[in-house]
């Protein structure tokens, strides 16, 4: 028979979810990878569900805004099934967008603050109204959506070599690292995300390739997905948050000094170097 849960165990359980919190902080401040996290919560007692995953990632969400950082919105992870079968799971996870880590188009974004970093293409939408009711659908997102952009998501793990399972990426914030906005905004109606046709390049040469309809069947449904589990975690969506929907093509390891341009038919191009 399982323990009762009691306000004791619950300050204790929280308590071990902050050292994990804590180790993955000091991780990122340092750019020293550690240890896969699923180690570390089992030796302290933590199961590491989905539910003890997003509690790690809550946790080092408020160590980050203590430290004078900014939410701006949420990413979306694990939007292809073959990465989901990968890591044994039936949906996506999300975490948080940070201001400290948001680029425009053809910025040059440094590696000394990266481990292991790689990127991808999306698609970004930017919110005009909140996102309150859990129950809502994608009419609901179309309505809420002020404009939609071409975006990187660049990736990384605090965890060494990318060891993960999911209760890793989930409590390292969906392994969320920076990302790069074009600048050049449509409205819904003027563009086809389903059939958008995604190119990106490094340094000219293709590197992967993909369609809207990769990204869930479509990148609104990543997004109606997103709005009703931030509302399910008591934490919704709201007027000029971004929205990351996810991947629409292989990610790709990033190259240093490389330049990285992702083309989405109807949306534009965006680009990034590294250096």
């Amino acid at each position: 028979m399982s323990e009762p849960t009691t306000p004791h165990n619950s300050d204790a359980l929280d308590s071990r979810h902050a050292r994990l919190a804590a180790a993955l902080r000091a991780a990122d401040v340092n750019n020293t990878p550690i240890r896969p996290l699923r180690d570390s919560a089992l030796e302290l007692g933590v199961s590491t569900t989905q539910e003890d995953a997003y509690a790690v990632q809550r946790q080092v969400r408020e160590l980050r805004t203590a430290a004078g950082d900014r939410v701006i919105g949420r990413k979306i992870g694990l939007t292809a099934a073959a990465v989901q079968r990968q890591l044994g799971v039936d949906q996506p996870d999300y975490g948080t967008l940070w201001a400290s880590t948001a680029f425009g188009d053809g910025a040059t974004v440094s590696l000394s603050s990266l481990i292991h970093p790689k990127i991808e293409a999306e698609v970004a939408l930017v919110l005009e109204h909140d996102l309150h009711d859990p129950d809502l659908t994608v009419v609901d997102i179309i309505k809420a959506t002020a404009f939609v952009l071409p975006a990187l998501e660049i990736v990384d793990s605090r965890i060494i070599d990318w060891d993960i399972q999911l209760f890793d990426t989930v409590a390292d914030n969906a392994s969320a690292a920076g990302f790069v906005l074009g600048a050049d905004p449509k409205r819904l109606d003027q563009v086809d995300l389903r059939d958008a046709v995604m190119a990106m390049t490094e340094d000219g040469r293709t590197v992967s390739q993909g369609l809207g309809s990769d990204c869930m069947g479509h990148p609104l449904n990543a997004a109606t997905w997103l709005a009703r589990q931030c509302c399910t975690y008591g934490d919704p969506l709201g007027a000029g948050d971004i929205i990351l929907t996810g991947a629409v093509g292989p990610m790709v390891t990033v190259r240093q000094g490389a330049r990285y341009e992702a083309h989405i038919s109807g949306l534009g191009r965006v680009a990034a170097e590294f250096s």
